[in-house]
């Protein structure tokens, strides 16, 4: 069955002795973005080297006596050292870890999963479609493009959130929106009386949003439902499914592919995705309660 593997696999695809065994790492910043949204930076202290990552990949975080949660990792492939988290405070672990006073160790296992591998839509326009704390996934992802700008045609960044305080890196999506041939486009879901942006869906930005829809790809993140409805507008619009790229969340817990926590049908999202193609996500998608 996919996804399924030992041990060794485990080693060979994390290159960690024990992909079982958190590193130590000690916060050293813990920085408020949004009202429940914190971005944690970390440092080694077990003596390791700094960890590499993809963009797109995830850590287990691990909170000493509380538990381990699955978090993406949200800073630049290029310079991961400090190792970057953006959390919402929605449950014992994550409070444990936005609380923690610097200094605190935690453990961090990974990085686990497939990546965005934005490499290969050089040529090609980029879309970026997310929601809410679903930007930080992508963050990675838009630091490698923008990196290389001159190798992409146009980048769209389409961007919602619940309110306008529920803006996710809005000073550095203000930064990116002033760079050449980047459009940045937000929207919220409510707004209070006199604000003057854009009050919508995401997805409403899709259809006229301007890119080649024959030469683009297309990067999704945010809640399964928004995602969803996201791609079937891109493919609507003309774009390929096998070009539209999505990162699932499921209820990750051994990051390896062991204990099938995170089983959708054939796939283990922790080993085959957590970034995975739309063609190979339809028909799973449309499964009530897969």
């Amino acid at each position: 069955m996919a996804g399924v593997g030992t041990i060794a696999d485990a080693v060979a695809r994390t290159g960690r002795a024990d992909p079982m065994i958190p590193r130590r790492f000690a916060i050293t910043r813990v920085r408020q973005d949004t009202r429940d949204t914190f971005t944690l930076l970390l440092d080694p202290v077990d003596g390791g080297d700094e960890m590499t990552f993809r963009a797109g990949q995830f850590t287990m975080l691990h909170a000493f006596g509380v538990g381990e949660v699955p978090i993406s990792i949200s800073g630049d492939p290029r310079h991961p050292a400090p190792l970057e988290h953006t959390i919402r405070n929605v449950g014992a672990v994550t409070r444990a870890l936005v609380n923690a006073p610097p200094g605190t160790e935690i453990g961090v296992r990974g990085p686990f999963g497939t990546s965005w591998d934005a490499a290969d839509a050089r040529g090609h326009d980029v879309v970026f479609v997310t929601g809410g704390i679903g930007l930080a996934p992508l963050r990675p992802a838009i630091l490698d493009v923008l990196a290389e700008r001159d190798s992409y045609g146009k980048v769209l960044l389409l961007y919602g959130s619940r309110t306008p305080d529920d803006t996710l890196y809005g000073a550095q999506m203000r930064r990116w929106a002033d760079l050449d041939g980047v459009n940045v486009q937000m929207t919220v879901d409510n707004a209070p009386h006199g604000y003057r942006g854009r009050v919508g869906f995401v997805t409403e930005l899709i259809g006229r949003a301007g890119f080649d829809p024959r030469r683009a790809f297309a990067f999704v993140c945010g809640p399964e439902g928004m995602m969803r409805a996201a791609a079937s507008a891109l493919v609507s619009r003309g774009v390929s499914p096998s070009r539209v790229r999505l990162s699932m969340e499921r209820s990750m817990k051994c990051g390896i592919g062991l204990c099938g926590h995170c089983q959708m049908r054939e796939l283990f999202v922790c080993v085959d995705g957590p970034v995975l193609d739309y063609a190979r996500l339809e028909p799973l998608m449309d499964v009530r309660e897969l």
